[in-house]
């Protein structure tokens, strides 16, 4: 789970990369530029996003390139060379991706959905709703609370032992005061 790293894309010697069903989010790195030698790159079933780097199309030695079920969106990159022998099975699961492949208008997909999905990632790429964590913890502090109620309700001898504990805890709280901070009001008058 993460980013990519920009590093991957200066491991210019590499010839295949699978990082499919790693849960990677972000952008695919422009960095991949570099990667001359790779011949099959696989990026699928991860949520990546935005669009894919129109400098991959200068990937020459690209045989394989899946970047199925992510959440890419803008055009597909021109149907140029390498490029020009990918099917929609390998751009499939990306519902704002538009151009060549899926015959899916750009104009239409680009005015409305990809700014949704940008606001989208940058708010919401916490690892756990916030508001819902809050509430839960909300909810079983209360009922913790409630449980000790009751049992301290039903049970005399717990009820007797339970308030004779805070009365420790709280002569002992007095008796620390009284030794360390009317000692102290002493030696300052």
């Amino acid at each position: 789970m993460g980013r990519i790293p920009l590093e991957i894309g200066y491991l210019n010697e590499i010839h295949a990369l699978n990082l499919s069903h790693n849960k990677l989010i972000g952008p695919i790195p422009s960095t991949f530029l570099n990667l001359k030698q790779i011949e099959s790159l696989d990026l699928s079933y991860n949520n990546l996003n935005r669009r894919i780097p129109p400098q991959l199309i200068e990937l020459n030695n690209l045989a394989v390139f899946f970047v199925a079920d992510n959440n890419l969106s803008g055009p597909i990159l021109d149907q140029k060379a390498q490029f020009g022998t990918f099917d929609e099975s390998n751009y499939e699961g990306n519902p704002f991706l538009c151009g060549a492949p899926p015959q899916i208008n750009c104009t239409k997909i680009e005015s409305s959905s990809v700014t949704n999905v940008s606001n989208y990632d940058r708010e919401n790429n916490d690892f756990i709703d916030m508001t819902i964590f809050y509430w839960s913890f909300v909810v079983a502090y209360v009922a913790i609370l409630m449980a000790i109620a009751v049992v301290l309700h039903i049970n005399p001898y717990w009820r007797q032992k339970w308030f004779y504990f805070i009365e420790v805890c709280i002569t002992s709280c007095y008796y620390f005061v009284l030794d360390n901070f009317c000692w102290f009001s002493k030696t300052i008058i």
